[in-house]
């Protein structure tokens, strides 16, 4: 939350005056000033304490994507199990791939396919609470609220809300997912909307009365700055301050405007997910250390060969163009991208030509951060039901998540009644990737 308080207020600069100095509160985080947040950040880097220059793109194929037609084709299984789509063969010798997806099976030695992936939640809302955040919850599946906080929450809670040079949110939601806010963290580390309204409010709240919204705030803003800038006020203002007051007025907010990409950037990425995982990769850039996007559409009960047509050749070209995007930028260590969902789909095809909820096997893909890739891991058994070997749970990509971004497994937050509690309970990062 960003608080200004007028001091010494001059009638000049249309009500924020030259002598004014306005005290910066802190951007989601309560009465801790942002200057006294950036001290102590300078100060945990002369101890030696830094954050991980890191950040996760969480992906979600919102319904519930099928497993087999997606990464997992089994074209050995009986013909009413395996994939409807058949399988593309890929740049890694003897893996293949659901057939839709030739443009990712091209570059798969950039991704890791988790064939393994399961937990116990078939429910569109437990499954999804589940995944964003390590634990299950039956409740949501009847509108419960979210019992524990998100990925991306976390993230915030420990990085703080805004990176602490460019102003750029911590975690940005480009889209809704469920079950991916602060819990009991509190709304400090809530995600950061990218409606309209939360693109021209970055800095969220004024106390000064004359202000009567938030764009004239902005624009005082830019009036203030090109007067302080002509009369050295800012040279009086120590270097927090003067940095705390950059934030504000920086271009953090450019990383959501594609019109400041290369032309024929933003034409490679194409439009709708494309536009999406382009402003993803620029927040990335940006500071930004969590982004999600959701891509629905994926609850197929029937006639799910011409559903996938709708949904797969965007998904296959956006994610194919994001992954060579981020290797040729360099980023490949410095982002991870995580494609999945709430949970996969039925082995078995239904009388409707379809498939219905399953979440004892389900899709999972991963590309960069840093990790091994060019692999698949697990595997499934012969009517890809379960897993056959090496099961992994939300709480090991939790795991390897917070491996990622450099999150300590055994932290620790104090919950709603009161209590300590681990955020991640008996996961590990998963071994083949790290």
């Amino acid at each position: 939350m960003l608080t200004l308080v007028s001091q010494n207020a001059h009638p000049n600069c249309d009500g924020i005056g030259r002598r004014d100095f306005l005290k910066i509160g802190g951007l989601g985080l309560g009465a801790f000033g942002l200057p006294q947040l950036l001290a102590a950040r300078e100060l945990a880097a002369k101890s030696g304490k830094s954050v991980k220059d890191t950040s996760v793109v969480w992906l979600w194929l919102g319904g519930g994507p099928t497993h087999v037609e997606t990464f997992d084709p089994k074209m050995s299984a009986p013909i009413e199990y395996r994939s409807v789509t058949g399988e593309v063969t890929t740049s890694v010798p003897g893996v293949t791939i659901g057939g839709q997806f030739q443009k990712m099976a091209s570059q798969a030695e950039h991704f890791a396919f988790v064939r393994s992936f399961a937990h116990t939640n078939s429910g569109h809302g437990g499954g999804t609470h589940f995944l964003m955040t390590g634990y299950d919850n039956r409740a949501a599946d009847n509108g419960g609220q979210p019992t524990r906080p998100s990925l991306g929450s976390i993230t915030s809670r420990l990085r703080g809300a805004n990176h602490p040079e460019t102003g750029m949110p911590t975690y940005v939601r480009l889209d809704n997912i469920g079950a991916d806010g602060p819990a009991f963290l509190g709304t400090g580390y809530a995600p950061f909307g990218t409606n309209n309204q939360a693109k021209t409010n970055m800095t969220l709240r004024t106390s000064l009365e004359r202000v009567e919204d938030r764009r004239a705030l902005l624009d005082g803003f830019d009036r203030f700055q090109r007067d302080a800038d002509r009369t050295g006020l800012m040279s009086g203002l120590d270097a927090f301050e003067q940095q705390a007051f950059n934030l504000v007025l920086g271009n953090a907010t450019d990383a959501f405007d594609l019109k400041k990409e290369n032309k024929e950037v933003v034409s490679k990425y194409g439009k709708g997910l494309g536009e999406q995982l382009l402003i993803a990769r620029r927040l990335c850039e940006s500071g930004c250390g969590f982004v999600t996007l959701n891509y629905g559409g994926w609850d197929m009960h029937g006639n799910i060969h011409q559903a996938l047509k709708g949904r797969v050749p965007m998904l296959d070209h956006a994610v194919s163009t994001f992954v060579n995007d981020v290797r040729e930028r360099g980023l490949s260590e410095k982002i991870l991208l995580v494609i999945t969902g709430e949970f996969g789909r039925t082995p078995r095809i239904n009388k409707n030509a379809g498939r219905d909820h399953w979440a004892p096997l389900s899709t999972l893909a991963l590309s960069g951060g840093g990790l091994k890739m060019g692999q698949v891991i697990g595997e499934s058994d012969s009517k890809v039901t379960r897993p056959l070997s090496r099961p992994i749970t939300p709480q090991d990509l939790m795991a390897t998540v917070f491996d990622v971004l450099g999150i300590d497994l055994a932290t620790q937050f104090t919950n709603q009644a009161g209590r300590p509690v681990y955020m991640v309970e008996g996961g590990k990062p998963i071994s083949e990737l790290v």
